[in-house]
């Protein structure tokens, strides 16, 4: 670690702390308790908590500690003198393993070194499990290694953990008038000294839930010689300001993730756990520290590799109580897992004035933890489920008998996302668009097992609905944005995929799979469809006509693949299939026979692509119409066939006609006008024209 910045203490008239050559104390200031200059090793410690006193200490472990206090007194020995440094807290332990976040202490210290003579806070704001209090306590270990006087660690939960625990700190070092018979004075006194002590002092404010409660007691420094760091799941503006600085502080780094796994394995003499999807196993966990902790410690609970902890992790059946257990809680954070990247939920439920936040959570988790676009979220399928699924506020509840519920609008949607990202419970940041909604794959995992299974069903359609009105037709001008649709399709098939088969396909299911086609992606459209075909034969079973479609692109993605002869196989068993049941002139059937057509032209059987494109053509004029756009497809491929059989003048003719009628029915600038334009502009720059 990089020392700490200290900025140098101030000259004071006649400072306590300065007379170090004589054990006589000299006057302390105003407000300013008369500090000893040379250090005594002997002292009279101060007194304890008076009888009666009601304290009750939180199971929650070391790293996140909530204390309740009650009629509590601090009484300290008058005249009592001060042993230096000293510690207030404590400051929790380091975890083992501990990863100092080198890039992340570069942010806190530059910051701190910005704010010369005046005390800077920076605020860690995370969400759950990401290590703010930690790389807070390792600022605290070595304040004190350094040289610091005074550490004070208070759990800022609510004012009373935080009056108390200053409260302590003045009796320690013996603050004038800190009696310990009012908590709250004896508080505003040990803030009076802080303000005006020349001594160096460092105070950790750990936790902060509510700014307006935290707001009267951050310390300040006249002297610049202490300074107080915060940490915080909140990201507001209220934390901000007045000469604090927010540090937000994520995930590890992969290089982070991977050192420690390898240090935590290798200091219980496991080593041999780690093995080549170690990396994988750290991105599966999100890189998120907590869930890292809990791992190493069921993996050598359990003498379980990487690759084999990697593979329980992605059962499908799989909880994260059983995958990241309680017995796995070896650095005392005294929660489960789910519960701490969870715990700001009831704190934003009751800032919320809609009732929305539930709902939006779990929706939110069944999509792309990368992120997703935050026009969704303006869809009129999501605003109608969250008008049906608000939850209840506090103000609704106090009210007698249920209270009208108007349409959620798209502001109260927004205003939503907003306050979970204030909680650090997932991003909003509409400038990372089309990905301006992220959430955490494992707070994602723990807000889908949280969710009661009878809201599954409803939460799938209605996002698979909503991703589908946000799709452009055609996407292939917006790459990013079918890429991020694409994405988030996927994953909602991962987590919800039965319900996306029920009673047929959903739509989505065939729109990300066109768009691979249309994004010239053959490999990942292969793969894609033939997962698509096997989902819907065990789901509808193999004569749905969804079943066919699926079989039916299947093929279309190995032409595009170069894989000619099976997509000419798969083309000719739908066709003869589609036939059988459809008849030879329905829509579908003319589909198959116009694709098997263009597998007969890549596989270089010319002239067979051209009779099937002729006998298409007429059906497709006579049923869908001359100028409809799968007419305009099959008269456009007809025209290539022409061209790859010396037929030149007889292509170009075709193709004049085609590119007439998609600039009249499609208009210029639609991709398939573009397409035929370029070919037809190619063709009439060969030299076969002239040879004609």
């Amino acid at each position: 670690m990089s020392p700490l910045p200290w900025p140098r203490r101030k000259q004071a008239p006649a400072p306590a702390d300065d007379a170090n050559t004589s054990a006589k104390p000299v006057p302390a200031a105003a407000g300013e308790a008369a500090e000893p200059g040379p250090r005594r090793v002997k002292a009279t410690a101060p007194g304890s908590t008076a009888a009666g006193n009601n304290i009750i200490g939180s199971a929650t472990g070391p790293h996140s500690r909530v204390t309740y206090v009650a009629e509590q007194h601090v009484h300290s020995a008058p005249g009592h003198e001060v042993v230096w440094p000293v510690e207030v807290g404590p400051v929790p332990e380091l975890a083992t393993a501990f990863q100092p976040r080198a890039v992340v202490r570069e942010g806190v210290d530059a910051a701190r070194a910005s704010g010369e003579g005046v005390v800077l806070t920076q605020v860690f704001s995370g969400g759950g499990g990401v290590g703010k209090s930690q790389l807070a306590a390792a600022y605290a270990g070595q304040a004190l290694a350094e040289g610091a006087e005074l550490v004070v660690w208070a759990t800022a939960g609510d004012e009373a953990q935080i009056v108390a625990q200053y409260a302590r700190a003045a009796a320690r070092v013996g603050v004038p008038g800190a009696d310990g018979k009012d908590l709250e004075a004896d508080a505003r006194a040990f803030c009076g000294w802080l303000a005006t002590t020349s001594r160096r002092w460092l105070v950790v404010l750990d936790d902060v839930t509510d700014p307006v409660v935290v707001e009267p007691w951050w310390p300040v420094s006249r002297t610049g010689t202490g300074w107080v760091l915060a940490t915080t799941r909140l990201r507001d503006a209220r934390l901000t300001g007045g000469g604090r600085r927010r540090v937000d502080i994520g995930v590890y780094t992969p290089e982070e993730a991977a050192a420690y796994l390898h240090t935590r394995l290798a200091d219980e003499g496991m080593e041999h756990l780690v093995d080549e999807r170690a990396g994988q196993l750290a991105e599966a966990l999100g890189y998120l520290p907590l869930a890292l902790g809990h791992a190493a410690a069921h993996m050598i609970n359990e003498d379980l590799s990487c690759t084999a902890y990697l593979a329980l992790f992605q059962g499908e059946e799989t909880r994260l109580e059983e995958i990241l257990p309680a017995s796995a809680d070896a650095e005392g954070y005294g929660r489960q897992v789910t519960a701490t990247l969870l715990l700001a939920l009831d704190a934003a439920q009751r800032a919320d004035g809609n009732g929305l936040v539930v709902p939006v959570l779990r929706l939110a988790a069944l999509l792309d933890p990368a992120g997703h676009p935050h026009t969704l979220w303006a869809t009129e399928p999501v605003l109608t489920y969250l008008t049906g699924h608000r939850t209840e506020t506090p103000t609704e509840q106090a009210q007698q008998g249920p209270a009208p519920r108007p349409a959620v609008t798209a502001g109260q949607a927004r205003a939503a996302l907003r306050l979970l990202h204030r909680y650090a419970l997932l991003t909003c940041d509409t400038r990372a668009e089309p990905r301006a909604v992220r959430i955490h794959a494992l707070t994602a995992r723990a807000a889908r097992e949280t969710t009661p299974a009878g809201h599954h069903a409803e939460l799938a359609v209605t996002a698979a609905d909503g991703l589908l009105e946000v799709w452009p037709d055609p996407d292939q001008p917006h790459p990013d944005l079918a890429a991020a649709l694409r994405t988030n399709s996927e994953a909602l098939s991962t987590h919800a995929r039965q319900h996306l088969w029920h009673p047929e396909g959903h739509p989505l299911l065939f729109r990300a799979g066109n768009s691979l086609i249309d994004a010239g992606l053959p490999s990942a459209a292969t793969d894609y469809w033939q997962q698509m075909t096997n989902d819907s034969t065990h789901f509808l079973g193999p004569e749905h006509s969804d079943t066919y479609a699926t079989r039916h692109t299947l093929a279309m993605s190995y032409w595009q693949a170069g894989r000619t002869q099976e997509a000419i196989n798969l083309n000719e068993q739908v066709l003869a299939d589609r036939v059988r049941i459809l008849g030879p002139h329905h829509p579908d059937t003319l589909t198959t026979r116009h694709n098997l057509a263009t597998s007969y032209w890549q596989a270089g059987r010319t002239q067979e692509a051209i009779n099937l494109q002729h006998q298409v053509l007429a059906d497709r004029e006579r049923i869908l119409g001359a100028e409809h756009p799968d007419t305009l497809t099959t008269r456009h491929n007809l025209a290539t066939s022409y061209w790859q059989a010396g037929r030149t003048q007889e292509a170009i003719a075709l193709e004049e006609q085609v590119l007439a009628d998609c600039e009249r029915t499609l208009g210029p600038e639609h991709p398939n006008t573009v397409l035929v334009r370029e070919t037809l502009s190619g063709w009439r720059g060969s030299g076969s024209v002239s040879g004609q």
